[in-house]
């Protein structure tokens, strides 16, 4: 259990991350500080910021616990993130910075219409509350039910909404961003030492190799396997990937707060880099908790059994005041991107001519309501099976329209508004049915199969309905604006090639070794 060392290591941990996010509130902010942090990251920054983000609480929870009751093939995720991170900073993200948009779905208003947005943002919105905010609180109940058994679940969601909301209501995307930075250092650190005790505990690394099945150390998995078979990870992980790295607000939002293009690549393919460290320092223990743990009944809690079983008094501490802190920068980004969703989306939209100031304080307002609804809903996600199905499911049944219709607008003139409508419609339904299908057992499609079907449906509706309906002039010269900014900033972006190369062949040499 924990000793006052340990305890005396998260207060002074926790204290530090608020007063630094304080410190780093103490500006009047205007909408470009607040949503943006006045578009002056380095690319260090975002590049930490991006793990930051993405080393979540439910990642460190989810993954391991899935790589327990799994094997490796839940890495595939990662490796893939590093692929569409280049593909991203290359191609598509200086379109996106030149633009100077504040959300994803102010992005696609400019290559459709209004409509989209709308849609867009709701669907963001929803999963910014529900999935990403509400997913950490969940895990952050878990924790502090672990420690102290007799609080109630209620009791400890809303006390940690409480505390992580108290710095991204005053101070924005450069409070986040760079308590972000310093959490994904102090994260990455301190699963490195979990990673280390564990795998020594076990035996060291060639007995953690030999101890697991073989089938449990290969990323490639049967056409039969429940969880990642190869037509979904060909077909519906890229989808999921592209979705999560490419136009989700709380992702994208870090490289929109660039100071250059440049930055913004250099920081996308930085976090490509990082992520693929978590094979080491969050699959691997996973893994080894089978030969330490073999009879845990939820997957879910092999990660905090083995912080309390094998970590010395002292970094124990270390590690949950990271975990904790890692929950609050979570949280804090995602109320405030939820917040910059709700307020240029749909605040701007209603009051277009409204001050600086009421803009911020109408954002402030919504990351309230935001941790509300948050912590309204996390309480029900212990009903399902698990934390890190739940993000994928959600995820798999709910974004692949928004894929189709960055695709569709960036590759094809052609696609218009009327089909781009008919996309959302027809997609989000297909979703839905396949979602509700699946629940009651009335259809065996596995998710990821079932996120490229969504997606394929998408693509074709988006595709006939444009072809059926005719562009007006000014969405012709929206397409053709868009297209041919793409084409210049394509050629002009040199800069960070090397980078992408070298990510490529690192990864590459990764997923080889685990074939």
């Amino acid at each position: 259990m924990l000793t006052g060392i340990d305890l005396g290591v998260i207060a002074f941990y926790l204290a530090v991350l608020l007063v630094l996010g304080f410190v780093l509130s103490r500006r009047r902010a205007s909408p470009g500080d607040y949503f943006l942090a006045s578009r002056k990251a380095s690319w260090p920054a975002i590049g930490l910021a991006l793990m930051g983000a993405n080393i979540s609480p439910g990642v460190l929870i989810g993954v391991t616990g899935s790589a327990y009751a799994f094997g490796i093939s839940v890495y595939n995720y990662d490796w893939m993130a590093a692929l569409i991170l280049i593909l991203f900073a290359l191609v598509f993200l200086p379109v996106v910075l030149s633009a100077r948009v504040y959300t994803m779905p102010e992005f696609l208003e400019r290559r459709f219409d209004w409509r989209v947005r709308i849609w867009f943002s709701a669907l963001s919105l929803f999963l910014c509350i529900f999935l990403d905010a509400a997913g950490a609180l969940y895990c952050g109940a878990l924790v502090l039910r672990f420690l102290v058994p007799g609080i109630s679940i209620t009791g400890a969601i809303v006390g940690l909404a409480i505390l992580s909301v108290l710095y991204s209501v005053t101070g924005g995307l450069r409070a986040v961003l760079y308590t972000q930075a310093l959490q994904a250092l102090a994260v990455l650190f301190s699963a490195l030492l979990l990673a280390c005790f564990v795998i020594a505990k076990s035996g060291g690394w060639h007995a953690v190799m030999a101890g697991v099945p073989a089938d449990a150390l290969s990323l490639i998995r049967p056409l039969s396997d429940p969880y990642m078979p190869w037509s979904g990870l060909v077909f519906g992980a890229p989808v999921i990937a592209f979705y999560f790295w490419c136009t989700n607000q709380v992702m994208v939002q870090r490289m929109l707060a660039a100071r250059s293009v440049e930055d913004g690549q250099k920081g996308a393919l930085l976090a490509g880099f990082l992520k693929l460290t978590t094979l080491f320092v969050i699959v691997l223990p996973g893994l080894a908790g089978r030969i330490l743990y073999p009879h845990i009944p939820e997957p879910d809690g092999i990660y905090l059994q083995l912080a309390f079983g094998v970590m010395p008094q002292g970094l124990l501490g270390l590690l949950l005041a990271a975990f904790l802190g890692a929950l609050m920068a979570q949280l804090s980004a995602s109320y405030n991107s939820a917040a910059t969703l709700f307020t240029m989306d749909f605040v701007k939209r209603l009051k277009p001519d409204a001050s600086d100031k009421t803009v911020v304080n109408w954002a402030r307002t919504s990351t309230l309501l935001c941790m509300a609804l948050s912590a309204l809903w996390a309480p029900q996600i212990f009903r399902f099976p698990s934390l890190w199905q739940y993000f994928q499911a959600v995820l798999a049944y709910a974004t692949p329209p928004v894929v189709a219709l960055f695709l569709g607008g960036f590759l094809w003139r052609g696609a218009n508004a009327t089909g781009a409508i008919w996309s959302t419609a027809l997609g989000s339904l297909t979703g839905a049915i396949l979602f509700a299908l699946s629940a009651n057992g009335l259809l065996p499609l596995q998710f990821l199969n079932a996120a490229a079907v969504v997606f394929a449906t998408s693509a074709i509706v988006l595709g006939l309905v444009s072809l059926a309906t005719r562009q007006i002039a000014d969405e012709r010269i929206r397409a053709s604006a868009l297209l041919e900014n793409w084409r210049l900033t394509r050629l002009a972006a040199s800069g960070p090639k090397l980078f992408a190369v070298a990510l490529l062949g690192v990864t590459t040499m990764v997923v080889v070794s685990f074939w």
